[in-house]
């Protein structure tokens, strides 16, 4: 197969990368590992994390049509209730992570309505089910790579440009790019939280998210999981109770926090605005996805929430620097931790009235796609990341250091975001470093290789460390990262330039920045303050 431009990884970045060069008439080929395009936002089942200004400013265009693409499919297609149809800022699970928590079945449709038109026209080509093993080089760039089915089929594709947008940089030790993992050392990045020696397997915790609904009256126990007895006494140095519990640390503080778990309790008004409040608090609220309430009377028995909480990051090791029988180990405890965590919830949890467990929680394997009511791909925090032109560290954005300076303002940039640096708990042995962080900008040099030329960063894998990782990983940055990128792509094939070339000369940069402007992009920050 030949094309423009490669994309492997069909994610979050890897979608948004599509549309920027399809827009620009450029021939695409997608590669994805799992039967869904969408990464973050529907395999791997978690609603979008976003800042508090999402609804006015600070994500590029095509994000935002996506995010009214999910609440017109609600519209048009679900029995909202009169009230609910009318809001300009539906929450169709009125969950308190985001202001747009939804199912996601109903990501996947938008996404997919928002490339139909290019498969019809025949200039993109999606291919699900294929991870890549191997590239082919040549010198400074690389030529060609080969993705294997489930089948064991291969496929070699050719491209003029290959973008990786893996969830786990599958493609930079493959084709040979410059890239790290893990914590690096003090010494290399001159970050004040680092470590005085580098830590390549300390990596953040990934998650096997779930759905449940809650049945009162009903049974749907499942069978007690193979390594229950082994998670239901797992309790990590840091952590103040048993991992199978309703306490953990709270994230900004550290101290010992106690979370309530009421399916159906009265909630009162949720405020998504992790500013003011990080929305964790109640659990069936924080990460609900269907809100029956917002529905015509009959129409669902139950709210849907989904099971993504600090109780089920995955501590005994990581999924990148290790032997594949590892690797494939810490996938089984991971999963085998979540189903721990749902039998825990049936049988042993907590009740108001004094007894334990809730037997009326089902697992919701239609909404996940798939057989065991797991999400059909784990929720990965931390990728490899490119040795890159610009890397983003800690002092340049860490609202501790910086404080009313603001985060460094990049002249390449190529976009903007906003989180917190949030490191979830980590195969190292570290617990949570969750602290204020300034909004930020991308600069297209974290999306540019050291090296090699015609190979981008396009989601997780882009030249951040593994603290600044913990603010670029979200949903609207890792879009706005792969749009970038597929914009950058196009723009150079359109211009018979390589991207070093743009970075490097000021008139051709400001061609593209004007162009990503044109196209909807946000360059800059207006005044406003991180948290």
């Amino acid at each position: 197969m030949r094309t423009d431009i490669l994309i492997v990884g069909g994610g979050v970045g890897g979608v948004a990368a599509a549309l920027a060069a399809l827009r620009r008439g450029r021939s695409v080929i997608v590669t994805e590992e799992y039967d869904w395009l969408g990464g973050q936002l529907t395999s791997q089942a978690v609603p979008p994390d976003e800042h508090p200004w999402i609804e006015q400013f600070g994500c590029t265009r095509s994000y935002r049509a996506f995010r009214d693409g999910v609440r017109d499919h609600y519209r048009t297609w679900y029995p909202l209730t009169a009230a609910a149809r009318r809001r300009a800022d539906l929450n169709p699970g009125l969950g308190r992570v985001s202001r747009l928590c939804h199912e996601p079945r109903a990501a996947l449709s938008v996404l997919e309505a928002m490339l139909a038109p290019y498969r019809s026209a025949g200039t993109l080509r999606v291919l699900t089910g294929r991870r890549p093993v191997a590239a082919r080089t040549d010198g400074d760039r690389v030529s060609a790579v080969t993705v294997v089915g489930r089948d064991g089929a291969e496929h070699t594709i050719e491209a003029a440009y290959v973008l990786d947008a893996t969830e786990l940089g599958d493609l930079l030790p493959l084709a040979g790019v410059e890239h790290g993992i893990g914590f690096e050392a003090q010494s290399e990045t001159g970050e004040p939280s680092a470590p005085s020696e580098a830590q390549p397997l300390n990596q953040q915790a990934f998650s096997w998210v779930f759905a449940v609904e809650h049945l009162e009256g009903e049974d749907h126990t499942i069978d007690r999981p193979d390594q229950y007895g082994f998670w239901h006494d797992y309790q990590p140095d840091f952590w103040p109770d048993r991992l199978l519990s309703l306490t953990a640390p709270d994230p900004r503080t550290l101290e010992p926090l106690t979370r309530t778990f009421v399916p159906h309790a009265p909630a009162g008004p949720v405020v998504a605005d992790q500013s003011k409040d990080p929305g964790d608090r109640d659990l069936w609220l924080f990460r609900r996805i269907l809100a029956r309430e917002q529905y015509e009377p009959g129409f669902a028995a139950s709210d849907v929430t989904v099971v993504n909480w600090p109780m089920i990051d995955y501590l005994p090791g990581p999924l990148v620097g290790v032997p594949d029988n590892e690797r494939v180990e810490h996938l089984e405890g991971a999963r085998q931790l979540s189903l721990s965590m749902l039998f825990w919830l049936q049988t042993e949890a907590p009740r108001p009235d004094g007894g334990a467990g809730w037997p009326g929680l089902r697992l919701r394997p239609d909404l996940m796609g798939t057989d065991d009511g797991l999400a059909m791909a784990p929720y990965i925090r931390e990728s490899r990341r490119i040795k890159a032109r610009t890397t983003v560290a800690e002092q340049d954005l860490s609202m501790t250091v910086r404080g009313d300076a603001g985060a460094v303002r990049y002249p390449d940039s190529v976009g903007i975001g906003m989180y917190r640096i949030d490191l979830h708990p980590s195969t190292g042995g570290d617990t949570y470093l969750d602290v204020p962080s300034s909004p930020f900008q991308i600069p297209l040099g974290a999306l540019l290789p050291i090296r090699v030329e015609n190979l981008l960063a396009a989601g997780k894998n882009l030249g951040t460390t593994h603290i600044t990782n913990g603010c670029y990983r979200l949903h609207p940055v890792e879009w706005n990262i792969g749009e970038a990128a597929g914009a950058l792509a196009a723009h150079c094939l359109a211009n018979s330039l390589t991207p070093e070339q743009v970075r490097g000369d000021a008139g051709r940069l400001e061609d593209f920045q004007r162009e990503l402007v044109a196209d909807g992009f946000e360059l800059a920050w207006p005044e406003v303050k991180g948290y």
